[in-house]
């Protein structure tokens, strides 16, 4: 049997639903286009037209559509109360967070074990979820997200701040000659992460030069490749500081222009579902994320290592 599109189908059961596509998107924290590209995917599934125009404008459900739809809507009704039953039956103090994979191993994980001796009863997993276009997705407790936020449809609050700069290996930087100057970054391989929120366009606008061609360079699929590679020595990256900390307190990575960063302002956000008070478990991770970002400085004037 193919893999059924679970997140289409959820989408075309809102749609009808909420009465329209907007109010589906605003349901489940996604924009409108990618509730069409759901609805457009799960009629190339199933090979037949599920919605049509309406004369007055709008959409309504073809025969096909309101058999799929009646069926849909009774399959997630079931899944729900199954979920909500698991959930309840699970230890007082387990708590899921989901977040990115860079995000879980350069700046959740290694501060999980202070959180344990703190809190020797609770249990946190971590789920990774790389899709950051559908934070209401997540079936988690809790997740944490980059991006710009907030989302209306979910309970959202700023966690961090986050600025970026560039980044090599200490080896890279004396072969290049321990420059101090943006210019020298036209003779650089530019390394490149992904997320359009750290391009190095931000970069030449702010700080130039206006002849660094930003399309360069290869790119990688997540900040902690991106990281990995600058260390290897591959080139420079433009890099997020939150997650490179790490990397510059042992000297893998050093900063060649000290005071010059892009602020990208509110980057993290602590995002959960409305609805109810959080259970104790939940409450006590909120409070502890809220310290540890509170603990974590912003911006150090790190100094280039010879």
């Amino acid at each position: 049997m193919d893999r059924l599109p679970l997140n289409a189908l959820r989408a075309f059961a809102l749609v009808l639903e909420r009465g329209g596509v907007r109010a589906a998107a605003r349901e489940l924290a996604i924009s409108h286009s990618a509730v069409s590209r759901h609805l457009k995917e799960l009629e190339r599934w199933l090979g037949v037209a599920l919605l049509e125009k309406r004369d007055a404008g709008g959409l309504r459900a073809t025969a096909q559509g309101q058999l799929l739809a009646e069926a849909a809507r009774n399959a997630l009704h079931g899944m729900q109360q199954a979920v909500e039953a698991v959930r309840e039956q699970r230890s007082s103090y387990s708590v899921s967070v989901c977040t990115t994979p860079s995000f879980a191993v350069r700046w959740l994980l290694p501060r999980l074990p202070a959180l344990q001796r703190s809190y020797p009863r609770l249990e946190v997993s971590v789920v990774v979820d790389q899709r950051l276009e559908e934070p209401g997705s997540f079936s988690s407790d809790l997740a944490i997200r980059t991006g710009r936020g907030p989302w209306p449809a979910l309970l959202a609050e700023p966690l961090m701040d986050e600025c970026l700069y560039p980044l090599l290996s200490p080896a890279l930087w004396r072969q290049s000659g321990r420059f101090r100057d943006p210019e020298e970054l036209c003779r650089m391989r530019l390394l490149h992460d992904r997320d359009p929120n750290t391009s190095w366009q931000l970069w030449r606008q702010k700080y130039g030069p206006a002849a660094l061609d930003v399309r360069r360079g290869p790119r990688f699929a997540s900040s902690d490749l991106l990281l990995r590679a600058a260390a290897q020595g591959l080139g420079v990256a433009l890099a997020r500081h939150r997650l490179a900390q790490e990397d510059l307190a042992s000297g893998a990575l050093v900063r060649p222009f000290e005071t010059r960063v892009i602020d990208l302002g509110a980057a993290y956000w602590i995002v959960r579902p409305r609805g109810g008070a959080p259970r104790e478990a939940v409450t006590i991770l909120l409070a502890w994320l809220r310290r540890q970002a509170e603990r974590t400085p912003l911006v150090r004037a790190e100094r280039a290592s010879p």
